[in-house]
């Protein structure tokens, strides 16, 4: 069977490589961006993570590719499509996953560690924890949380709880966005038997309740947090937090998308420009004014 890069590149998932940029959350809030020393010790973590993150999607796509073949859109992934051999692919996944575990050994050792968890949580996730309600999508934000510390632990300094309960609870928003929009595709829980225990009022109020505690818990970052203090203008990046949060919620409404967090962030352009905004702001308000 011959093998395409483009083949590879969806058997790795490197669409979704893009959440772990959250690694350099750290770099940025702690005035070290434009550091070469430690911009570089980042961008080595961000490739680590992304091996190991692919290597789960492997085992992931191995453990459900039979559900996965009746899923309209998961069914063209290269193994529930046959695109790849199963061998194959169980070998690219310890080959990942153990260059992910020697170099982040190298790295840094609490980085280490924390590849481990992110290994062992996200497995548990595969095997069990997907069928438990809330439960199974504590987990995936819990992912992003993980991905904003690492970048911490990587520069050996510390980082804003505010910032990971920010984290946390705009990984819930998305999580949550994502199961309601897997909920309209028909016989959803022949692909997903978790969805059984939800429903589209149910996701609809925890929608509510997360993203009411985002855009507070982010407002009251911008206010009390130690990198406030210092740069009390970052209140002005709320409104890019509350734009990015309600253009979400009309793309989860009004066309139906939302079940790839990672697509809507490469193909919405409106999306785009608001989080190259959001960024190129909180750089200029942390890095350039006094």
């Amino acid at each position: 069977m011959k093998l395409h890069a483009g083949v590879i590149l969806d058997l790795l998932r490197v669409k979704q490589w893009t959440k772990n940029l959250l690694i350099y959350a750290a770099l940025i809030f702690t005035n070290n961006l434009f550091n070469p020393v430690y911009f570089g010790k980042v961008t080595v973590g961000f490739f680590l993570l992304c091996f190991a993150a692919s290597s789960l999607y492997i085992f992931n796509d191995l453990a459900d590719y039979k559900s996965d073949k009746l899923h309209p859109q998961k069914k063209n992934r290269p193994i529930a499509a046959s695109a790849v051999q199963k061998d194959f692919a169980w070998f690219l996944g310890i080959l990942l996953m153990v260059i992910s575990l020697i170099g982040s050994f190298f790295l840094n050792f609490h980085f280490f560690l924390l590849i481990i968890v992110y290994l062992a949580m996200t497995t548990s996730y595969t095997l069990s924890l997907k069928h438990v309600v809330i439960i199974d999508v504590f987990i995936l934000s819990a992912g992003f949380v993980l991905r904003a510390i690492a970048g911490a632990l990587v520069l050996s300094v510390s980082i804003s709880p505010w910032l990971l309960i920010c984290t946390f609870l705009l990984a819930l928003f998305l999580a949550f966005a994502k199961r309601r929009n897997e909920l309209t595709i028909p016989d959803a829980h022949k692909h997903r038997k978790i969805l059984e225990e939800y429903s589209i009022p149910l996701l609809d109020e925890m929608i509510s309740v997360v993203t009411a505690s985002t855009v507070i818990a982010y407002s009251l970052y911008t206010f009390t947090s130690s990198t406030a203090a210092k740069h009390n203008y970052l209140m002005l990046t709320i409104p890019f937090v509350l734009y990015g949060i309600f253009r979400y919620l009309y793309l989860v409404h009004k066309k139906n998308m939302g079940g790839s967090p990672e697509s809507i962030l490469l193909k919405d352009k409106p999306t785009l420009v608001n989080i190259v905004l959001f960024v190129s702001a909180t750089i200029i308000i942390v890095y350039f004014i006094k």
